[in-house]
């Protein structure tokens, strides 16, 4: 595992794999990142693919609740309701 690796944080967010989101934000990973192909931030990726857990692990380790997600354009807010994640609708709201 690399140690930093923006676009391993990225897929790891949305594939919902807590530990090497983990592992990413420990060794420095922008928690709020924007993916430089995708335009996306991880938070409202994770969102958008379900993933509440990985989105509850990057609020906590202070993910920005209203930064847009330059693609779509969306909130993590407007991306949870749309995503029907209540747990993290309630946490953003």
């Amino acid at each position: 595992m690399s140690h930093g690796d923006y676009k391993a944080f990225f897929a790891a967010a949305c594939a919902g794999d807590v530990e090497l989101v983990r592992h990413h934000l420990d060794a420095g990973v922008d928690v709020d990142f924007v993916h430089p192909e995708l335009q996306s931030t991880a938070l409202v990726a994770a969102i958008e693919e379900g993933r509440a857990e990985v989105a509850m692990l990057l609020l906590e380790r202070g993910a920005s609740p209203t930064l847009r997600s330059p693609l779509e354009a969306t909130t993590p807010l407007q991306a949870a309701r749309a995503a029907g994640l209540s747990g993290v609708v309630d946490r953003l709201s």
